[in-house]
């Protein structure tokens, strides 16, 4: 099932994707659940939003495939390496990435992320399924320039707009089976398979909930394939999961 956050009408709701439409849901599903309220309207009359606006944080874990450690000249980590981006640097599709003055290197970097729904903590990975309420798709925006210099990645990898999110969530993706693939300007610069992760999923839920408390609505980004490189203002990045559709951006300068 994909749900979608959209505004219509100058109102901002949810809905199920059902082929060009979407069935409008009472509220947000992971606090009302799936209740319809009988409306259906056009995909071509919303305008799509973050499907999510997460509660409290955005939590990342870098160098999580082994070629793109290697690509920056990383070791592989031991450990999920984690890092956080702030709820304000979320935009959705369609939203332009803005490039800040304080960097002259942002590059892209298209990422599967898990969609929290219930409160976990100490959650066992083989119990991670009962904690994830579906996964997006995202761009782990970031200022190369910045990320070595500054020694932690709060600012290099926080800054607004550094997180596009969408276009939809999808409740049942067969990872096995699914892949990333980024392009820029409709050339193809990333494809990497979720088989290749060096930690799966329920391996970082376990090790992130051990740490933190994930409140629903949460966001975890799961890591990159290699071929990351910049983009500058005029440019169009494109982040697909197939079985979860395309994220659209473009960039300007500030």
């Amino acid at each position: 099932m994909k749900i979608a956050r959209f505004s219509h009408k100058d109102a901002i709701r949810f809905g199920i994707v059902d082929g060009t439409e979407l069935v409008v849901l009472a509220g947000d599903p992971m606090l009302a659940g799936f209740d319809t309220t009988g409306e259906r309207v056009s995909l071509g009359d919303v305008a799509l939003l973050a499907p999510v606006i997460p509660r409290s944080k955005v939590v990342c874990v870098g160098r999580n495939y082994r070629a793109h450690a290697e690509e920056l000249g990383n070791d592989v980590p031991a450990e999920p390496l984690l890092f956080f981006k702030p709820n304000t640097s979320v935009i959705g599709p369609g939203d332009s990435i803005v490039r800040p003055p304080q960097t002259s290197d942002t590059q892209w970097e298209g990422e599967l992320a898990v969609v929290i729904g219930s409160i976990a903590k100490n959650v066992p990975a083989a119990d991670a399924h009962q904690v994830i309420f579906g996964y997006t798709v995202a761009n782990d925006v970031t200022a190369r320039d910045l990320q070595g210099p500054d020694r932690q990645w709060a600012r290099a990898k926080g800054m607004d707009t550094f997180c596009p999110l969408g276009p939809a969530i999808e409740t049942d993706l067969d990872l096995a089976s699914e892949q990333i693939i980024t392009r820029v300007n409709g050339e193809e610069r990333q494809r990497g398979s979720f088989t290749d992760l060096i930690f799966s999923i329920p391996e970082i839920i376990e090790y992130v909930s051990a740490a933190f408390t994930l409140l629903p609505g949460d966001v975890i980004l799961t890591g990159t394939p290699e071929g990351v490189g910049p983009f500058v203002a005029g440019d169009v990045v494109e982040v697909e999961v197939p079985g979860i559709g395309v994220l659209r951006n473009s960039a300007r300068d500030a």
